[in-house]
């Protein structure tokens, strides 16, 4: 099948942080009471954090040479234990409802992810890889989690004590504050413009690890066909490139932020010892008690510890913001267009299908189906055959509106299927593709799933039209068999009868089989093949097969070369015409007589 451009890492709109955390704030407000309660607790806890420096400075200050106030002293030491106490229980209910706000937000993000793939179109999967999807999942919704249970809670304790230290500094001493006049502002420069250096680094880090992601992905689900050629070392090779870009742009990120630290950490220790300095030389000139100057330390570290805190913090906090990005990106795609208002359900389907002078191609500027015209009759059974992509499935995904037509129309009973709603509009086809899907759950759960109100008998004697019955049986529990990993623990040709079962309990008009027999054995497929025959008499059936015996009493058979329809007949009509198909037929059969 013929693909349009894309098929790379996850692609995205880059936003400004302003932009990621205005739209992050959505998730917020439902719980505006949980922050509410959540900002109280942090107040209350910083401010009785900062009463212990100033009840230290009022216990020294009682400390006079020869002369100790031992109940003073005894009575601010009980109320710096209570203070401490009280304080750090609030930051202990902080940090649990801060927990519960991220589970809440991270829960209703992951549903959102869920929800907006539900809502995708075909070719946003056709075109971006499962793995890197997956990574948007896994990987960056913890990483904004972590950031909303850890990073938003010290920035809040953070801003708070800043505030609440530099109101102490100012009423012990305006004159030793002004230290900080240049010392903040240098961090403060230092870390604007670290943050706007890491962040495309941290950005291309969750871009290198969807790449990954979806690189191991696609070798996993392939492992048998690497380990049946041998190419362990050729995959192995791949990885490590892969791996290698990883690792370098998480070190790079890493590398990169983790500068912003320690230097700030400097400029902190700068303002330490530049208070230190001139509040000796002030005590010295009795212009400030001893008590006031030990208070006064310990705010100048309240005060500065915050800051050196927030700027560990920028390099989360970039790593988060450039998670949040693509998790909001991927929230944020465009869905599959929404019916129109006048669009109507599928009513009463006949399953008369037509194409009429139909164009498409994947990508707008290179055509895959030049000028199809087609006529189907109610009931009856197609089949379109073909060199390997010459528009086969491409003109299924057409008829399932998976994809739009660019020129002409598809109709179904007379009627364009653009003016049908989607959904009600697929709910006419069953489809059983060539690649098997099968979910983790036991063997009836499997087969009954497309189907509504369906009976442990309906189940049975579905697997007996689809000629797995006795094998059903032979397994331990019998249909409460429980499939694991996508039917990982039965053969592959199992697994397509199981989903023939399941396409035979279904009861719709119309089916779609895309190479739906090619994993059994060909006795097999002939008893599978005249079965589901009989199963759609009088239902309109679309087969496309590589296996041309097994489509010998079809109706109309189609066959296409380049995207075009270059012979339509019976099978009879076809090889008596001497043309494209009786050269396929005769290659498949080369060996034998051919008769019409």
């Amino acid at each position: 099948m013929n693909r349009g451009p894309g098929g790379g890492a996850f692609e995205r709109p880059k936003r400004r942080p302003t932009q990621v955390l205005r739209r992050l704030f959505q998730y917020f407000r439902p719980h505006v009471w949980l922050i509410v309660f959540a900002i109280v607790l942090s107040v209350a806890g910083n401010v009785l954090s900062l009463v212990s420096p100033r009840l230290s400075g009022a216990a020294i200050d009682a400390i006079l040479p020869g002369n100790v106030n031992f109940p003073v002293v005894m009575r601010y030491v009980i109320l710096m234990i209570l203070c401490a106490a009280a304080s750090a229980l609030m930051s202990y209910l902080l940090a649990r409802l801060m927990i519960r706000l991220s589970r809440s937000v991270v829960y209703q993000m992951r549903k959102d992810l869920f929800q907006r793939l539900g809502e995708m179109p075909v070719s946003f999967f056709d075109t971006h890889q499962a793995g890197d999807v997956i990574s948007v999942y896994s990987y960056d919704v913890d990483t904004v989690n972590a950031s909303l249970s850890n990073d938003l809670t010290q920035m809040l304790s953070s801003l708070i004590t800043v505030g609440g230290s530099l109101y102490m500094m100012l009423t012990l001493s305006p004159l030793l504050v002004l230290v900080f006049a240049v010392t903040i502002p240098l961090s403060l420069i230092f870390t604007r413009y670290r943050a706007r250096r890491v962040r495309p680094l941290y950005r291309n880090r969750s871009r290198k690890l969807g790449e990954m992601n979806g690189y191991v992905e696609e070798m996993v689900s392939g492992l048998k066909t690497v380990k049946a050629y041998g190419r362990e070392d050729v995959f192995q090779a791949q990885f490590e490139e892969k791996n290698n870009a990883a690792v370098e742009a998480n070190y790079n990120a890493d590398a990169f932020g983790s500068v912003t630290g320690p230097t700030v950490n400097f400029l902190s220790n700068l303002s330490l010892a530049l208070v230190s300095l001139f509040g000796a030389l002030m005590y010295m000139g009795g212009t400030v008690s001893l008590g006031n100057i030990s208070s006064f330390v310990l705010y100048s570290r309240k005060f500065s510890g915050p800051i050196n805190e927030f700027a560990n913090l920028i390099s989360e906090l970039q790593s988060a913001l450039a998670a949040a990005e693509r998790v909001l990106a991927l929230i944020d795609a465009e869905p599959e267009p929404a019916d129109p208002p006048e669009a109507l359900p599928v009513r009463d389907c006949q399953g008369a299908v037509s194409l009429r002078d139909v164009c498409f191609g994947y990508d707008p500027e290179r055509e895959i189906l030049h000028h199809i015209t087609l006529d189907v009759a109610p009931g009856q059974v197609v089949a379109i055959v073909g060199a390997t992509g010459c528009g086969k499935t491409t003109l299924i995904n057409l008829l399932m509106r998976f994809y739009d037509v660019t020129q002409g129309a598809a109709m179904l009973d007379n009627r364009d299927i653009r003016a049908y709603q989607r959904q009600s509009l697929r709910r006419q086809y069953t489809m059983v593709l060539q690649d098997t899907w099968l979910f983790e759950g036991t063997i009836y759960e499997n087969i009954a799933y497309g189907a509504q109100d369906v009976t442990r008998d309906d189940v049975i004697a579905a697997a007996k039209a689809a000629h797995i019955h006795q094998t059903i049986l032979s397994l331990p529990q019998g249909y409460d068999t429980l499939l694991t990993g996508d039917g990982g623990n039965i053969s592959k040709g199992q697994k397509q009868l199981l989903t023939i079962a399941r396409a035979m309990l279904v009861k719709s008009p119309m089916l779609i089989l895309d190479e739906a027999t090619s994993n059994v054995d060909t006795q097999t497929e002939k008893i599978i093949a005249d079965a589901m025959l009989a199963l759609m008499r009088g239902r309109t059936c679309f087969v496309i097969a590589h296996r041309l015996s097994t489509i010998v009493g079809a109706d109309k058979i189609l066959c296409m070369q380049a995207g075009r329809i270059v012979e339509s007949g019976s099978h009879g009509e076809l090889l008596r015409r001497n043309g494209v198909y009786a050269a396929m037929y005769r290659a498949q059969f080369e060996s034998g007589e051919v008769e019409d």
